[in-house]
């Protein structure tokens, strides 16, 4: 619906049904531009970033491993300032091998200066695909959208699509430079000096700062056309709240079902979801949390030695609150596992009877007893 006019992608598991189906458009000729089917995702990034150089709008999709193969160019598709629009299916990263939900693939890449959204549900999915492109192609940055494996990509729900002509409206033609023209020849990544590369950082980082006021309005614009909204953060029950239960993705679903019950409970509890983390909405999550006495961080991924990597951003967000929030991180749902409205809601009880903040991360599961034979380990 985005019109993209070369699409450049290979297949990974759990990414795989997106990279089928757009190839099923293509072959039935739905597709409306190139899809360029390439032997590693490292060449498929190289062919994205390369295209978006020509003025074209460009899309791919990757998980996990693929997404590490990417990584060197990663930091070139920003570093050149293209637009290119990128699904994210996040899995666990090997070693082990495993296929689920973990959100280490994308937040490993979060230094590359792409733009990074993390999606609740598959409708939340679909719209924020459709504002990537205008942010992209207004701040020329290019942005992932995060879809969790399995909890997104490989389960079904209703989402309104919406009419092709009000896509048109909201996301006009394609207007990007053009960098590559072989009449008029020239460099596209120069070699540059110390303090050159300096200042082609500080024009990164301000273009970082400006995107934050850019989605805010994309936001809004899309609002009034399509009736649907999602913010950079959303709170909800945190005006009163001695407890924020701070969550990403995914999890925000359940734990508006144990917001609801722990309200029941007669305990004062909220809900603030984190939508955007790069750029780091420090003012949307200050003008939120700044007062509140606890918070607890419940995420899908680990950076090993610290914590959860929400959970060092949050507390760096507020390192100077006058309210001086207690964060503690809780790793629940690592590698796909499930975390439960029940787990949640022990969470919760946990973070209000704590007594201090532990050092690091604080490791929470569902409660399963697993059967067990002489050949289990």
């Amino acid at each position: 619906m985005c019109r993209p006019q070369v699409v450049a992608a290979y297949p990974i598991t759990p990414q795989t049904p997106i990279y089928e189906k757009l190839a099923e458009w293509d072959e039935a000729g739905e597709l409306g531009g190139t899809m360029m089917r390439m032997e590693s995702e490292h060449s498929a990034m190289a062919s994205c970033l390369a295209a978006s150089l020509t003025g074209a709008r460009t899309f791919t999709a990757t998980s996990s491993q693929g997404l590490a193969l990417m990584h060197e160019m990663l930091h070139f598709a920003s570093g050149c300032r293209t637009a290119v629009v990128m699904a994210i299916v996040n899995r666990t990263l090997a070693a082990p091998w495993a296929f689920w939900s973990d959100q280490t693939d994308s937040l490993s890449q979060r230094d590359t200066g792409w733009l990074q959204f993390y999606c609740e549900d598959n409708q939340e999915s679909l719209d924020t695909v459709i504002q990537a492109f205008r942010i992209a192609e207004e701040v020329l940055l290019p942005v992932m959208v995060m879809l969790e494996a399995n909890f997104i990509s490989h389960f079904m729900e209703p989402v309104e699509v919406p009419e092709q002509e009000l896509v048109d409206r909201f996301l006009p033609p394609v207007a990007l430079p053009q960098r590559f023209d072989v009449d008029n020849p020239g460099y596209a990544v120069p070699v540059v000096t110390q303090n050159e590369f300096r200042e082609y950082r500080k024009l990164t980082q301000e273009a970082m700062e400006y995107s934050l006021e850019v989605i805010q309005r994309v936001e809004k614009e899309f609002a009034a056309i399509f009736g649907r909204s999602y913010g950079l953060v959303e709170a909800v029950d945190c005006d009163d709240a001695e407890l924020v239960i701070l969550t990403t993705a995914t999890i925000t679903s359940t734990a508006r079902v144990a917001l609801a019950e722990l309200r029941k409970e007669g305990l004062k509890v909220g809900l603030f979801k984190l939508r955007v983390f790069r750029p780091f909405p420090t003012a949307a999550i200050r003008a939120v949390l700044d007062h509140v006495p606890r918070i607890a961080v419940i995420e899908r991924n680990l950076s090993a030695g610290r914590e959860g990597i929400f959970c060092s951003e949050v507390k760096a967000a507020l390192v100077n609150s006058p309210g001086h929030p207690r964060t503690q991180g809780y790793l629940s749902g690592l590698g796909g596992s499930n975390v439960s409205p029940e787990l949640i809601k022990r969470i919760a009880h946990h973070a209000l009877e704590a007594d201090s903040v532990q050092d690091g991360p604080i490791w929470m599961a569902e409660d399963i007893k697993h059967a067990t034979d002489d050949t289990s380990s």
